[in-house]
């Protein structure tokens, strides 16, 4: 990925895409203070990327409302810039290139760990504080950024989450022992499958199906017969929306219902729901976030989220809004948009959002309170911790003729 990255910033800076040597700090004196943000509201990520537009959106209507950011004895309303990256890296780098040529002094991401990855190491070389969610790719926060914050929960946590929740939600002689790993051929891929393999092992549970699979593939019925074959009780991945939704199907066709399905990105939007009815139930998944948590300010977002689409907010939209209240804390405690500035002031915080309580390591992640969902009756309940749960976990699951 540092590769791929390389190879992008030295070709935009051969066609010479952005005069960055022009660049000057946004001026203090400005009628608002503007937030850059390259999201993928096209292409694979696009169902789950609309949430993280909704973060932003209603959290810049909400500070405005109240008055604005103070920044140099007055208060002034931050204005959100919002490009769309199509669900690809080479355009993330450019969109935000874009951004840091116009003064830009924040930006903040989209989701998909290759896209955050790609973007991680151009805000890195402008010098801008970055700030993401909707990734958990750990990796890149060991490369020794300095401006980049991410607020969610990382694949460490989630790996050690994931056995977790089984082991609070099922009374041992009932757990499902048999782990099958469907590796998406990513970098959050192989993350994700070595720690799962570590995690099991740890556990008391055993990997009995490894497979990869290309993101985009359109048949998986080799994989899961592989799974099938093995015995596999409790079904691990990673995939894409559209990947996790071709799997589920397939699963369905060839009449394989693990007991346990923890899938991680693909079942967060709505869309889920959908597009697969019955069949999409007993899907469990780690957002990060979920609207019945009791944080400040979570009421007013899922009443502003309701006005707007008939329904509480969606996961990604809290730690996308929390985004935002950091940057605009950061300002008024910097009392500047200088760059260096702001990166030092959100290197320092230690605030209540709407996704909790949130301050930064050195290496930009949070310790996070996460939380699992799982998709219950066409809705998405949070069963993770017990204390903090809406619904029981749904264990174990029916074959999908019986839903």
């Amino acid at each position: 990925m540092r590769r791929i990255v390389s190879m992008i910033v030295m070709t935009l800076a051969a066609l010479g895409a952005v005069a960055l040597l022009g660049w000057a700090p946004a001026a203090e004196g400005g009628e608002t203070i503007k937030l850059g943000a390259v999201v993928p509201l096209t292409g694979r990520y696009g169902a789950t990327a609309a949430q993280i537009r909704a973060g932003y959106e209603i959290a810049v209507e909400t500070i405005n409302r109240a008055g604005g950011v103070s920044l140099g004895g007055r208060k002034l309303p931050l204005e959100l810039v919002l490009l769309d990256d199509e669900s690809d890296s080479t355009k993330t780098v450019a969109r935000l290139e874009t951004l840091s040529g116009q003064g830009v002094p924040a930006l903040m991401g989209g989701l998909g760990s290759d896209l955050h990855a790609a973007a991680a190491a151009i805000a890195e070389k402008n010098k801008t504080p970055y700030c993401g969610v909707g990734f958990a790719l750990y990796s890149i926060h060991q490369q020794g950024y300095k401006y980049l914050f991410s607020p969610f929960w990382k694949s460490p946590e989630i790996a050690r989450a994931t056995f977790q929740m089984v082991a609070d939600a099922v009374p041992e002689a009932q757990r499902p022992r048999k782990v099958g790993i469907f590796q998406e051929k990513t970098d959050w891929g192989k993350e994700m499958g070595d720690l799962w393999e570590r995690e099991a092992a740890a556990s008391g549970y055993q990997v009995v199906a490894r497979v990869e699979y290309a993101v985009g593939a359109k048949d998986f019925s080799d994989i899961i017969l592989k799974a099938k074959g093995a015995g596999v009780e409790m079904l691990l991945a990673v995939p894409t929306p559209p990947d996790g939704m071709a799997i589920v199907k397939q699963l369905q066709e060839l009449d394989f219902a693990p007991k346990a399905s923890v899938f991680f990105r693909a079942p967060d939007p709505p869309v889920w729901a959908r597009n697969l009815g019955k069949a999409g139930d007993y899907m469990s998944f780690g957002p990060g976030w979920h609207h019945t948590v009791k944080y400040p300010g979570v009421s007013e977002l899922n009443e502003a989220h309701q006005k707007r689409t008939g329904r509480p907010a969606d996961p990604a939209v809290g730690p996308s809004y929390a985004c935002v209240q950091l940057f605009a804390d950061a300002i008024q405690r910097a009392g500047s948009l200088d760059r260096s500035k702001l990166r030092d002031a959100m290197a320092a915080s230690n605030m209540m959002t709407v996704a909790g309580p949130v301050r930064f390591n050195p290496d930009g992640t949070s310790p996070v309170r996460a939380v699992m969902l799982q998709w219950l009756q066409g809705k998405q309940e949070l069963v993770w911790p017990r204390e903090f749960a809406t619904r029981p976990f749904g264990y174990p699951a029916p074959p999908f003729g019986q839903r």
